[in-house]
């Protein structure tokens, strides 16, 4: 291997030249740049892209043998995107999706994107992806039309063969247009998207692009990539966080044939051609640390971060709430708390690293490879121009893989070795240096009128996302405000946390929706019933209709014995009902969630089997940070290491799912992987309250909170 090519496949695709190769081909092809403006003022840019007046936002190549490769700067996660982004550009150009080949996360190759993460593949990079579609199609029409000698308006498209239509015999495809031209060309005005009536592929399900690979064991990560003389690297971690190396004694390794040790300022490993004699010579390593004091744990952060807050800013406001205080007849007020928790994905974070002359590669399992470009850069100090992030397929990421700072150590590890490097963290690793969903606190004060309308509604959220907070209800009276960790003053939080799947909102949803329901069974209301009342938006009104219809919803006062709960939001533009069933042991306080029904609009489908593959995946991974999961720790002390004591869910778990996908054609392709799991903290806290009659206040519902509530304590 030599300068800037990799023959290494980077899991999404086979296409793995450099930019500079890559240009020098394109008299093989037509190749055809986009500029879409719109995705810089919602994504942002990252360091050193700022001094650039415009950049490609989607570009993609047709190739002379018909293949059309599409670049992206989003990564597969496990999502689908790989396959809805393939669908949404053989919509516009009218090609198979099965002649789509999809690079991406390859920073040297694709267009820049801020990070893969929110919901926002389809939401944001789909419709500048279509654009691109579109404009390549009417530029391809342009050069048939003067091929086939007919206007452009006696022309027709299908399958990437041009014909015309009253000669189906006077055609060219493609393949045959791309041959031996190479055009990079703009189109004024731009032509329109495709109108969804005469859709052919968006909205119907095709088999994943990644399917075969995966079921078959191919499919690449960055753990399994392998390099000429590459070394595996395990790395000396501290006993806690903030905790400070004081000596390190290497003497025990000396018997260790070609081990290598590397002390670099914060940085100490051992390397070995083999991962199994670098974890035993680490083994060997004496080292003694500083431990900080630990001042919160568990049991006192609420407290703790109660005392840090800022005074709050507005997240959306309306009317007085002391206007609304005056008129209602009752109030209700309640605080509602989140642990911290693990993002625990299956492949644990891990980059492969080679430094050549001044060109640095990296393989990185990551979520934003072109924010670690930068990272990488700045610590190797080299300019942002020589660092190449590749992102094969990700194990997972729920928003933890946005840091990524192994690949840093890597990158550092080869650049002093002269060697490539592997870094993929322990699973005790991944834990201790994960980016944890922050514990948080929501104060609600509301108030009602006899008629069951809420006429006021004070909402407070303490260190998390203000994402769910937002007010869809109808009250009159309402303002909403986040609070977080005041400027210069102590740190709210012992150790690093981070987004994790629908940031913010699964706390707002189970607070949000637990005090709508405290409400509705001090009115003697029908939880449904109350919800519809204080409604006047027609998009939740229908989803929560379809899934009481689903669920077979039977109207009752809570707590009915049943053990029937439901809650509804908004997240990432969708709307979304979920209505659950469960079992409560009291003498244990287990919760057994037995069925689950989730309703789901989220405007324009494009791959309806990946969007209900996200729905049953979202929801399962919901019952764990509902129930079981927490981290433990004592100030920068992490005490859960692994899954036998980090809960996840298990397949014994899994109730019945049923999902009910409600399409609105007249609102864009919105968001799926995130908020099918934001309603199921609060739909199984309300259907414990119908079982029991208990109130849990506190994320996650495990079987000893469970059993306090029931006991009154």
């Amino acid at each position: 291997m030599k300068g800037e090519k990799s023959e290494v496949p980077n899991g999404t695709g086979k296409f793995s030249l450099s930019r500079r190769e890559f240009l020098q081909t394109v008299g093989g092809g037509i190749f055809i740049f986009f500029t879409c403006g719109g995705l810089d003022a919602q994504e942002g840019r990252p360091r050193g892209f700022q001094e650039l007046p415009t950049y490609f936002n989607a570009f993609l190549r047709i190739k002379e043998d018909g293949r059309v490769t599409c670049f992206t700067g989003k990564v597969e996660l496990g999502q689908g995107v790989m396959t809805s982004l393939a669908q949404m550009l053989a919509e516009e150009l009218d090609v198979p999706v099965s002649s789509v080949d999809m690079v991406m996360g390859d920073t040297d190759l694709c267009p820049w994107d801020l990070v893969t993460t929110g919901s926002r593949s389809t939401r944001f990079f789909g419709p500048p992806l279509r654009a691109a579609g579109a404009e390549a199609r009417a530029v391809l029409l342009q050069l048939a039309a003067e091929h086939l000698g007919v206007r452009e308006d006696q022309l027709q498209v299908k399958e990437g063969v041009v014909s015309e239509r009253n000669n189906s015999q006077n055609k060219v495809t493609y393949a045959q247009l791309a041959k031996g031209k190479a055009i990079e060309k703009h189109l004024s005005p731009k032509p329109p998207l495709k109108a969804i009536s005469k859709f052919r592929v968006i909205g119907k399900d095709f088999p994943r692009k990644d399917v075969l690979e995966k079921v078959a064991g191919k499919a690449q990560y960055a753990g399994d990539i392998r390099l000429p003389g590459m070394l595996y690297a395990r790395i000396l971690r501290p006993p806690a966080h903030g905790a400070r190396l004081k000596s390190m004694d290497p003497s025990a390794l000396k018997d260790i044939k070609e081990i290598q040790i590397v002390q670099d300022r914060d940085l100490v490993a051992v390397l070995h051609p083999h991962p199994d004699v670098a974890e035993e010579a680490l083994s060997r390593i004496q080292a003694q640390y500083d431990v900080p004091e630990a001042k919160v744990d568990g049991q006192t952060i609420y407290q703790h971060l109660l005392a840090v807050a800022s005074p709050g800013e507005v997240v959306t406001e309306g009317g007085n709430i002391q206007e609304g205080e005056k008129l209602a007849a009752e109030s209700f007020e309640a605080s509602y708390f989140d642990h911290y928790m693990a993002h625990a994905p299956i492949e644990t974070h891990t980059a492969l690293a080679r430094v050549e002359k001044d060109k640095v590669t990296v393989w990185a399992s990551t979520q934003r490879p072109f924010g670690i470009k930068e990272d990488i850069a700045e610590a190797l100090g080299v300019p942002a121009a020589k660092v190449r992030v590749i992102v094969p397929y990700v194990g997972g990421g729920f928003g933890g893989k946005s840091n990524s700072h192994q690949t840093v150590e890597a990158a550092r590890l080869a650049k002093l070795t002269g060697k490539p490097v592997q870094v993929a963290w322990t699973r005790e690793e991944e834990f201790f240096f994960d980016l944890f969903r922050p514990a948080a606190v929501v104060k609600i004060k509301s108030g009602v009128v006899p008629t069951g309308q809420i006429v006021f509604w004070a909402y407070d959220v303490y260190f998390t996302s203000p994402r769910g907070a937002q007010q869809f209800y109808h009250i009159p009276h309402h303002r909403e405000l986040v609070h977080g960790q005041n400027p210069g003053g102590p740190p709210a939080h012992p150790f690093a946390t981070g987004a994790w799947r629908a940031p913010g909102n699964n706390l707002n949803t189970f607070a949000r929706e637990s005090h709508i329901n405290i409400m509705a069974a001090k009115l003697g209301v029908d939880p449904l019933e109350f919800r519809l009342q204080n409604l006047k938006d027609e998009r939740m009104e229908k989803v929560l209709r379809a899934a009481a219809a689903k669920f077979g919803w039977k109207a009752s006062r809570a707590p009915s014995g049943l053990g029937f709960g439901l809650a509804c939001a908004t997240d990432a533009g969708a709307y979304v009902a979920t209505m659950v069933e469960v079992e409560v042991d009291r003498n244990s306080g287990a919760v057994r969630v037995k069925r689950i029904v989730h309703a789901q609009e989220m405007g324009l489908v494009i791959h309806p089997e990946g969007v209900r593959q996200q729905m049953e995946g979202a929801l399962t991974m919901g019952l764990g940070y509902s129930l079981t999961e927490e981290v433990h720790f004592k100030g920068g002390q992490i005490f859960d290491r692994n899954f036998d004591t980090y809960e996840i869910p298990r397949f014994s778990w899994l109730p019945r799912i049923e999902t009910v996908l409600i399409e609105n054609l007249e609102v864009p392709a919105q968001g799926g992987g995130e908020p099918p799991i934001v309603c199921m903290g609060g739909s199984i806290a309300n259907a414990i309250f119908d079982a029991t009659g208990a109130r849990i206040f506190e994320l996650p519902m495990t079987a000893e909170r469970v059993k306090k509530a029931l006991s009154g304590k």
